[in-house]
């Protein structure tokens, strides 16, 4: 139940970026007890950035628990990557991880052109990985973070779409996170409010691009998830109250937020659906 989950005051996390979930307290939930897996991706193929921690590696049990084989790309959390591609295998699918930054378009077409090695295909491509620095003020944002945070987070999935394309046949999907930041603002995160901005407006446009392709593309838009992201770059102060001023009062929780990638990815249940930004923000009212 969503009562169930864990509310503020948050104890002091202690995580240095990118951060490691299993060093998390309290641990984030991502493997849906409560889920009912229905075959929906059976023989699927999904390509996930970030898929090590976080709402990737939600996503990325509830796909193989559907019936999808997973490539894994992450930044550097080797524990986290190797645990969760343990507990995938444990679910009877196969699993590729790779370790490298998706700001490198080099890195970003090896990484596809493993996975095809592997799966040899794509149905599924989750641009999921990002990068975040609070900064109080737009004095404090180097032109270095800033340059950093679009690579990572509208340049990286540019290269990943751009790469994957060729490899993906018709019926495949393509699902990008963005952010509630992408919709509202965020005033001590210029630059990452600016990239989700930049992907919802990119998902947009893609699904408009790839229509005769048969290819569709949505995006999922959270509000405040308990992941590595936050903490890692912030203070135990600053994350002691995180998600408090949502109407449920607290951060989701990964598996809260994956089923919505389930759902988006399946042609069962999403196969009229391309060009959506879907926010999830705990209840708060809000434009799509």
């Amino acid at each position: 139940m969503m009562n169930d989950y864990p509310k503020p005051p948050f104890p002091a996390q202690d995580l240095n970026q990118p951060g490691i979930e299993k060093e998390m307290e309290p641990k984030p939930c991502y493997e849906a007890p409560n889920y009912l897996p229905a075959g929906k991706l059976k023989g699927k193929i999904a390509l996930i950035t970030g898929g090590d921690s976080g709402i990737g590696r939600a996503v990325a049990f509830l796909y193989a628990r559907e019936g999808a084989d997973i490539a894994i790309v992450y930044l550097s959390e080797r524990e986290d990557a190797k645990e969760i591609k343990s507990e995938i295998e444990q679910l009877g699918q196969k699993v590729l991880l790779m370790e490298g930054n998706i700001s490198d378009p080099e890195f970003c077409e090896k990484a596809i052109e493993d996975t095809v090695a592997k799966f040899g295909k794509i149905d599924i491509l989750v641009n999921n990985a990002a990068y975040q620095k609070h900064r109080q003020e737009i004095e404090a944002v180097s032109i270095e973070q800033w340059n950093y945070t679009f690579n990572v987070n509208v340049h990286g999935y540019f290269y990943m779409t751009k790469f994957a394309l060729k490899y993906m046949p018709e019926g495949s999907s393509i699902i990008n996170t963005g952010s509630v930041t992408g919709l509202e603002g965020s005033k001590h995160l210029l630059d990452y409010a600016a990239t989700n901005a930049a992907i919802h407006n990119f998902t947009k446009s893609l699904a408009q691009n790839l229509i005769d392709k048969k290819i569709r593309v949505n995006c999922v838009a959270p509000g405040p998830v308990w992941t590595p992201l936050n903490p890692a770059e912030r203070s135990d102060a600053e994350i002691k109250d995180f998600g408090e001023n949502t109407p449920l009062g607290r951060p989701a929780q990964p598996e809260e937020i994956a089923p919505a990638y389930v759902f988006l990815a399946s042609t069962a249940d999403a196969s009229y659906i391309t060009g959506l930004v879907l926010p999830i923000v705990g209840g708060k009212a809000i434009a799509g």
